[in-house]
């Protein structure tokens, strides 16, 4: 009984050891994961320099290993998603930026089990941070991140591999981007200017829906898919969507006439889009929308592609952020 005892005693005190070994291997393997912080250079620029120094002196208390990576042209973000989450282990991508930064890390991912993401918010319209509840407060977004852990989201995915965190159209909302780029007007106020002037003279145009197995006609101004409930700094879209419920809204806005303009756009400031006639919200896993246009274009985070196929389904839970 003695040669029993002992054995089984010995059996114990290595489970414990083992135990202690890996728990010990897995801290430090947690404390050997990289934040990388991604930021545009201009950004390091006047006052937002002081707020990288706000999310280092937040990291550094948290004791998050870091290094900060600028971006100086376009691609650069993309480039650098992919190669880090390319190279094996386990880190986090912060995007330290707006809605265009997001859009070029999710593209560059290689690798979503072992990699998250995480956002402090510096962008003009910051759509998906308001849609995230993720604050504005440079101090507060990045507590979020140093004592928070990831979540798993949904994110959109286009036929030609093309991704979308927030949301992707075709319609008025491109128009307005491609007057928004051309304005002279600044910030916010760029957008609201070019949202007006669009309303005013956009033509409808014709196209054809498919989802769920159904297939619909319809001449409008927008055909939109959100992940997030706004875009353009602010205007909510798609009110109902949700980061994390594995569905996409699908909204399409037939022809308004234009007397009733102003009172529709009063209500989609006010994020009451349901309660204009004409516009179609549906909840879908998958859809498709094709024009007889043979130039067109598309955009997605307020980045615009020409000619590719708005043909979109959801990714669910695939993507791990960081969340409040």
């Amino acid at each position: 009984m003695m040669i029993l005892y002992q054995f089984f005693k010995t059996i114990a005190i290595f489970q414990v050891l083992l135990y202690n070994y890996c728990n010990r291997f897995a801290v430090i393997r947690e404390r050997e994961k990289v934040h990388y912080i991604i930021v545009n250079e201009t950004r390091l620029q006047g006052k937002s320099a002081k707020k990288l120094e706000t999310v280092k002196a937040v990291f550094d208390t948290a004791g998050i290993k870091y290094e900060i990576l600028t971006t100086k042209r376009e691609g650069d973000a993309k480039s650098y998603a992919h190669e880090i989450t390319s190279s094996g282990g386990k880190h986090v991508l912060v995007a330290m930026g707006g809605d265009g930064t997001l859009h070029d890390l999710i593209n560059g991912f290689a690798d979503f089990d072992n990699f998250s993401m995480g956002l402090i918010p510096l962008g003009t319209g910051n759509d998906f941070a308001g849609a995230a509840k993720i604050p504005l407060d440079v101090k507060k977004a990045a507590e979020i991140i140093a004592f928070h852990a990831p979540r798993p989201i949904d994110f959109i995915e286009l036929s030609s591999g093309l991704r979308s965190i927030n949301a992707v159209g075709m319609g008025i909302d491109v128009d307005v981007l491609k007057r928004t780029y051309a304005g002279t007007h600044t910030k916010k106020t760029k957008y609201l200017y070019a949202l007006i002037a669009s309303l005013v003279h956009f033509k409808s145009y014709d196209f054809t829906i498919k989802y769920d197995g159904k297939e619909e006609k319809h001449r409008g101004l927008i055909a939109a898919l959100g992940n997030g409930i706004q875009f353009g700094g602010g205007i909510k879209i798609c009110p109902d969507a949700k980061l994390d419920d594995g569905l996409m809204d699908m909204i399409i806005v037939d022809y308004i006439t234009k007397p009733k303009i102003l009172p529709a756009f009063i209500k989609l400031m006010r994020g009451k889009i349901n309660d204009i006639k004409g516009v179609t919200v549906v909840k879908t896993t998958a859809a498709s929308f094709e024009t007889k246009s043979e130039n067109y274009t598309i955009q997605a985070e307020g980045e615009l592609y020409d000619n590719m196929p708005l043909d979109a389904h959801i990714v669910a839970g695939k993507l791990k952020f960081y969340l409040p």
